[in-house]
């Protein structure tokens, strides 16, 4: 594991970001993404633009857009998944720790940072006392959940919406690009806590609600469509450091409304998305672990 993390994954990923940005002739173009649709088991039929010929680099082939029809919007349920891909883990979080894969855990308030304003979020204030996951509890009544969902490389790169929501806050991380894969993520104890990544934070109707963009090797570009300021996967950062910026301002007290299903964001390859949210007791995940499940499909609901 010592060895493993002194790889420069940063700079390899850099390297591989820049590689993606190659234009390739049009002859190669079919050969090349062929053999990725091949390895990965990815379903073109699915994708906007079938044609092979029409990416021009490998950059452009990651981040293709779907067909509109082919992920309907689950309208029943109250949270859908945001993504494609497998699910790690999920359920309510005990003692501020939050189970990456099954048995490795990581602590709450390093992998969401030190606690927001809560003139910001909206929220009441909590006794000073109580410990970091009670803070983020504003209902009484109210628990705290998390669901982890792991994009593979053949799945679809970009990432919506999982409920009707405001968005009030960014944090950016900059962090290690280590991968994330479930096997790796079984040896490295707090791995999403030493990645890059992007935590948005707001609430819903019933409370707090994050939605994290955790980066990987190869990942260093993460895209938050409304938010231009944010730049991943810099030369250059300081171990365990972070940049906050707000969407709430004397023009925009309500931050950034977003709606179920629509367009949130992208990876640049596969990664990991994490939903930590406050709910009542009775919300209830309709998943199982280590299913695959597809952007629109239902994750949960009261």
């Amino acid at each position: 594991v010592a060895l493993y993390k002194s790889v420069p994954t940063r700079l390899l990923s850099r390297a591989w970001g820049r590689l993606n940005q190659v234009e390739l002739p049009t002859w190669l173009r079919k050969p090349v993404y062929s053999l990725y649709i091949w390895t990965f088991g990815v379903n073109m039929k699915e994708a906007a633009v079938e044609d092979l010929h029409h990416y021009r680099n490998l950059s452009e082939f990651f981040r293709r857009k779907l067909k509109p029809q082919v992920r309907p919007v689950c309208c029943v349920h109250s949270v859908i998944s945001p993504s494609d891909g497998k699910i790690l883990n999920f359920g309510q979080v005990k003692n501020c720790e939050v189970e990456q894969v099954k048995g490795v855990t990581y602590s709450l308030e390093s992998f969401l940072g030190p606690r927001i304003s809560t003139e910001e979020l909206h929220f009441s204030q909590a006794p000073p006392g109580n410990s970091f996951q009670q803070q983020l509890v504003t209902k009484e009544g109210n628990e705290l959940y998390h669901c982890v969902i792991y994009l593979a490389p053949g799945d679809y790169h970009c990432f919506h919406s999982p409920t009707d929501w405001r968005v009030s806050h960014r944090r950016h991380f900059p962090g290690s690009l280590m991968s994330v894969n479930p096997g790796v993520a079984r040896w490295i104890k707090e791995l999403f806590c030493h990645n890059e990544r992007v935590v948005l934070t707001g609430d819903w109707k019933h409370g707090f609600f994050s939605l994290t963009a955790v980066g990987a090797t190869n990942v260093g570009s993460i895209r938050i469509y409304f938010d231009q300021d944010l730049h991943t996967n810099s030369p250059s950062y300081s171990k365990g450091s972070y940049n906050d910026f707000s969407f709430i301002s004397n023009n925009n007290k309500e931050g950034i409304p977003m709606r179920k299903g629509e367009h949130l964001g992208e990876f640049n390859l596969g990664s990991t998305i994490v939903l930590i949210f406050e709910a009542p007791k009775d919300f209830k995940f309709h998943l199982k672990a280590g299913q695959k499940i597809r952007f629109g499909e239902a994750l949960g609901s009261l």
